[in-house]
Order: C-alpha cells, then sequence, then structure tokens
C-alpha cells in the first residue's frame, strides 16, 4: 500500500534511517504526518497524525463525543532513547470511519509492524500500563525495599520479563519517563502517574 509522508523535524517512531520513511511516494491515498502541520482532506483513504503524549483531538477538535472522520492517530512505542519497538497503537475517535481504521491497519501490518487500536487518551494502551509500575519500582528503590540489581533480576527471572524497570528506565532516560508520567498525571491526577523522586531529579538536570 502506497503512503505519502509530510515530516517536518525527527520522528520518533521514524528516526532518520528507518526503512519506513524509505518507502513513501508523492501522491499517495495515505497521508502520514511526522511533526508537520496537519490538514484535513477527504479525498484520500486515511490521514495519520503522529502523536507524542497528546491526544489526537487536539489536533482534529472534538465535538461532544462525535468527532471522527478519515484522519486517526499514531504512535511507535519507545522506551526513551531506545530504539522504536514493533507496535503501532492506532488511536480513532468515537466516529472515525471505519474504512480510514481498516486501511491504517493494512498499511502498518503490510510494513511488518504490530497493531493495536485504542481510543484517543494520553497515554494510550502501553504507557498507562506501565508508567505506574515503573514509579512503584522507583519508590522501591528511595525506600531501600530491594536494590535496583535485585529489582531487576526478580523481574527477569521470576516474570519472564526481558529486562527489569530500573534497567530499563536508565537505558531509555528516566527523563523520559517524567515526561510522560507528567502528562499522565497532569490528566487524571491519578497518584500513580506522579512522577517518581528520581525521574524528576533527572529531568532537572537535564538542562545543566
Amino acid at each position: 500500500m502506497n503512503y505519502e509522508l509530510r515530516q517536518q523535524g525527527e520522528s520518533r517512531s521514524f528516526p532518520a534511517g528507518d526503512p519506513f520513511l524509505a518507502g513513501a511516494v508523492d501522491g499517495a491515498d495515505v497521508i502520514i504526518y511526522l511533526g508537520a502541520p496537519f490538514e484535513a482532506d477527504d479525498n484520500v483513504a486515511v490521514i495519520l497524525i503522529e502523536l507524542g503524549t497528546d491526544c489526537l483531538g487536539v489536533h482534529t477538535g472534538e465535538n461532544a463525543g462525535r468527532e471522527g472522520s478519515n484522519v486517526l492517530g499514531f504512535a511507535r512505542y519507545r522506551n526513551g532513547d531506545d530504539p522504536p519497538s514493533n507496535l503501532i497503537e492506532l488511536v480513532r475517535q468515537p466516529g472515525t470511519q471505519e474504512s480510514a481504521i481498516n486501511a491504517a491497519k493494512a498499511l502498518f501490518e503490510v510494513a511488518g509492524f504490530e497493531v493495536v487500536v485504542c481510543t484517543d487518551q494520553v497515554g494510550r494502551i502501553v504507557d498507562r500500563l506501565v508508567r505506574p509500575k515503573y514509579n512503584v519500582a522507583l519508590q522501591f528503590l528511595d525506600e531501600g525495599l530491594a536494590t535496583a540489581a535485585d529489582m531487576d533480576l526478580t523481574c527477569r527471572l521470576g516474570l519472564g520479563y526481558a529486562d527489569g524497570p530500573i534497567e530499563r528506565l536508565e537505558r531509555g532516560g528516566l527523563r523520559h519517563h517524567y515526561d510522560v508520567s507528567k502528562a499522565l498525571f497532569d490528566i487524571y491526577a491519578t497518584p500513580t502517574f506522579a512522577p517518581a523522586r528520581r525521574a524528576a531529579i533527572a529531568k532537572q538536570r537535564e538542562d545543566l
């Protein structure tokens, strides 16, 4: 399936050199916005807007739960500075056209990605699941419940995870965890989304 890219600046989903960038053509029926200003177009099958911690509604506007068109949001999950994963979170609105959803899923699946569809919520699926766990792990480290190495080893051996929470956060960058957790906390005010102390310090040190 052909797609056109309209890009301005670096993309977190598809950084420079990503093979997906090379497959773009001009004049396709699917338009993907990577940081570029969004323009509506009812004459194409689907428009895809790359999201960060923002909601799709920021770009399209909202209408009392009736919003939706051929425009969807998406984000390729990425742990901070780590390379992007193979997971695409596809964001729909209540009135999003099913044909647009199907076209977007087909595009990414043909390109080799795993695709999940979710509603337009800050944090989507993955971040709303994992950020509270990361904050608790950082809190446990502060309280001396266990060392970072012991928590990471427990998650790898006891739970079968590929890595532990502390090593994952430090590898990806605690400052990134702060940014995502803060965005979640600002919207939902759920205490478990509040950035942990070590993440806040990492963010403060970013500008030193």
